[in-house]
């Protein structure tokens, strides 16, 4: 459960299962499908299944605590702050399940300010994963290769694909929950058609849209972090 991370940095990467981070000493920066935000002690990053970010360290590193979470646990993605981190340590030696449970109760979600124009764009591309980035560099006085080159340094993956997981995403939640026909959802996601957002889905969680609403029930996004 405990992770002591000295490196400089982890690559973009994805993590199937939900989990939440909490740290213990030290401080880090995440970037990705939750946008752009640091860490120190007492905060908490709750991560949803199929969540992607990468991560930069200080010289001095950090102490994490690894906790798993349920699809029956209600949270909302993102970072958050917990008031007794004690509390959490100690229960986790007994047991892992009731510390998630305590964790869940006492943080409370933390806002967290944008940095720079990458943080802005990726904020505008989670609201609306059909935005134009010639569109939005054009509104913010930006060529569209320093975009693209200025928000890969940032979250490690160029904006067109952090758009495409925006749409997927979208596109699970609104399967998960909703009667529409996949074709009407690929639509409303700013996809080019049903087959490509099943290529998008299928890359991203291994399972059909049809497969995906059949599992939806035990294993899905959390429905709030994607409102």
């Amino acid at each position: 459960m405990h992770q002591t991370i000295r490196t400089s940095a982890m690559g973009w990467h994805m993590h199937r299962d939900a989990y939440a981070a909490v740290v213990l000493a030290g401080s880090y920066e995440e970037a990705g499908d939750n946008g752009r935000f640091k860490v120190q002690a007492g905060d908490v990053v709750f991560h949803d299944h199929f969540d992607g970010h990468l991560n930069r360290f200080p010289r001095s590193g950090a102490v994490v605590l690894n906790l798993s979470l349920n699809a029956s646990d209600s949270f909302v993605s993102g970072v958050a702050q917990t008031a007794d981190i004690d509390s959490v340590v100690r229960t986790a030696r007994r047991s892992k399940q009731d510390a998630t449970a305590l964790l869940i109760e006492i943080s409370q979600q933390k806002g967290c300010a944008a940095l720079d124009w990458p943080d802005l764009l990726a904020a505008d591309l989670k609201r609306t994963p059909s935005l134009r980035l010639g569109d939005w560099a054009d509104r913010n006085g930006l060529a569209p290769r320093s975009v693209s080159r200025g928000f890969f340094q940032v979250f490690g993956i160029s904006p067109e694909a952090f758009r495409l997981r925006c749409r997927t995403r979208k596109a699970c939640n609104a399967i998960a929950r909703q009667r529409q026909s996949l074709s009407d959802i690929a639509a409303a996601c700013g996809f080019a058609d049903q087959s490509h957002m099943t290529r998008s889905i299928r890359s991203m969680t291994g399972l059909r849209p049809e497969q995906w609403k059949d599992a939806a029930n035990g294993f899905k996004t959390n429905e709030r972090s994607h409102r």
